[in-house]
């Protein structure tokens, strides 16, 4: 495959090209109809905006709807790439006439910025969805993922094949494999076996220069900054090799849901210290939520996922967390490819092909936020945020327990450096439904109010923040127009002392800044 791989660099790169000025999306047709080694099917791989299936295409996974609306900035085309070399076109094209490139994996970013461009300038959009084979080698203990493929894609796959494998990655089904890998990728196994970064092997993609590299020919630090740096900054990702982990052919999950202000703010106020130093194999989400449509008021829920029987967890809880009194009745036992499923909200029997389905995800108007906590929240701070809850529509504020394997992981083994010291993740989300001004005016104000609330009680110096749930007031300057932010100030929140190697690794592999947004790494020689 190397040597296929090494004749398309020699074919596509010994062609030779008259930079233009042209941005119009007829210079860059005639670049890919022109200057291809290989025949291209432009109807099957180009939208453009006068064509009827624009629309849906660009639709199709946009996740955020505040990025879906007829102001927002659209591409002036959308490019659904096949194969290897129509990414390698693209890119080169894209620079031979000037347009800046987007690249969507599966649409999550919750700024839009793998869709869309706030400069107002023409841009292309690169939609890797049909690059979504996944390739299962249980012998092995390997998958080779496409990144157009989902994490229930990749679910789905290795349940196929085993029952007695599983990889460590997110609970949303439609996460796409893409962005979810590049900025760590965290789920229900975490403190088990770490990120889906921590258990990547290998990888393929495509450079600012349009060559296809491996792990064998991507040095040292590229291949670093990848796994962990954050979606889209070093290059197009094409496909992760990533290590399948042991699971039990049995998993027991429990879901206990509180209503009463007390009992459930003592059991949050109990859980932040005892959930990071449980057993590795127990993991307990802890949330915070209301939706007030369906007449329940706030409450907080405890989902807990077992790598194990039920007798196990009955007993390594009744030992260190005997509180939240988790019984035999509680127990709903599973395989942990079924367990996916339950986590991603389907509890009621659905069949497992569920989890390919892209259309699961409800498209919201969605606004979030992160912090990592590093001591324990005082009591009288989990008062305030249910009373804050209590007078909002619909919310959730979810935390993911940290401790055990990644206790165990050194800062700079990969960028992602929230390791030994953090109790535990927060993730805020407001979504909401209707378009109206008001509507998000009043839903953006209650999560800043309550993110700036939360401020005094979790890290700081920095106040530190998970690059997968990505937010734009980070670092932003009030006296600037342009949206491209201060990096310096959300660089250090989402990577810490590792942002500066990640600008390093930028300034060699891009060092023209080809693949850049709004928040994107940007290349330390243009620091000077």
């Amino acid at each position: 495959m190397a040597a296929i791989f090494t004749l398309v660099f020699i074919l596509f790169h010994s062609l030779h090209l008259v930079l233009t000025e042209d941005t119009t999306h007829g210079g860059f047709i005639q670049c890919l109809e022109k200057y291809s080694p290989l025949p291209i099917d432009l109807s099957n791989l180009i939208y453009l905006p006068n064509t009827t299936s624009y629309s849906s295409q660009l639709l199709s996974s946009i996740q955020n709807l505040r990025y879906a609306s007829a102001t927002t900035p659209k591409p002036i085309l959308i490019i659904t790439p096949n194969c290897e070399f129509e990414v390698q076109a693209t890119v080169y094209c894209c620079k031979t006439n000037n347009l800046p490139l987007r690249i969507r994996s599966g649409g999550h970013d919750y700024e839009g910025l793998s869709y869309h461009s706030f400069t107002n300038g023409p841009f292309v959009l690169l939609d890797l969805a049909k690059l979504r084979s996944v390739d299962v080698d249980v012998e092995e203990g390997t998958a080779w993922v496409q990144v157009g493929a989902t994490i229930g894609d990749l679910y789905y796959r290795i349940g196929e094949k085993t029952s007695t494998y599983g990889f460590p990655a997110g609970v949303c089904a439609t996460l796409g494999t893409g962005g979810h890998f590049s900025g760590g990728g965290m789920g229900t196994m975490v403190r088990k076996y770490g990120l889906s970064a921590d258990n990547i092997l290998d990888a393929v993609m495509v450079d600012a220069n349009g060559w296809l590299l491996d792990r064998e020919s991507m040095d040292d630090d590229l291949f670093w900054a990848i796994r962990g740096g954050g979606g889209g900054n070093f290059g197009i990702i094409l496909a992760w090799k990533v290590k399948l982990v042991p699971v039990p052919p049995t998993v027991t999950v429990v879901s206990i849901t509180k209503r009463s202000k007390k009992e459930a703010l003592d059991l949050i106020h109990k859980w932040q210290t005892i959930a990071p130093k449980l057993h590795e194999n127990i993991f307990i989400e802890a949330v915070i939520r209301i939706v007030k449509a369906a007449g329940t008021g706030v409450e907080a829920n405890f989902n807990t996922m077992f790598l194990g029987e039920c007798s196990e967890l009955l007993h390594l809880m009744g030992t260190s967390f005997p509180e939240l009194g988790v019984k035999a009745k509680d127990c709903k036992k599973m395989s942990w490819v079924e367990s996916t499923l339950y986590f991603a909200g389907f509890t009621n029997g659905e069949p497992l092909e569920t989890l390919m389905d892209r259309k699961l995800q409800r498209k919201a108007f969605v606004k979030a936020k992160s912090d990592f906590v590093m001591r324990p929240v005082k009591r009288e701070v989990w008062d305030d945020v249910w009373e804050r809850f209590s007078k909002i529509e619909l919310a959730f504020m979810s935390m993911y327990p940290y401790g055990g394997r990644m206790d165990e992981i050194e800062e700079d083994e990969i960028p992602f450096p929230h390791r030994k010291g953090n109790l535990y993740n927060i993730q805020y989300v407001v979504p909401w439904q209707d378009g109206g001004v008001e509507t998000a005016e009043r839903n953006m104000n209650w999560i800043k109010n309550l993110h700036d609330m939360m401020g005094p009680h979790v890290s700081k110096n920095p106040r530190t923040a998970y690059v997968n749930f990505r937010d734009l007031d980070l670092g932003r300057n009030e006296d600037e127009e342009t949206c491209y932010l201060d990096a310096r100030v959300w660089g250090r929140k989402y990577f810490k002392g590792n942002f500066w190697k990640l600008a390093m690794v930028k300034g060699v592999v891009d060092p023209d800044n080809f693949f850049r947004s709004e928040q994107s790494i940007p290349p330390l020689v243009h620091w000077a």
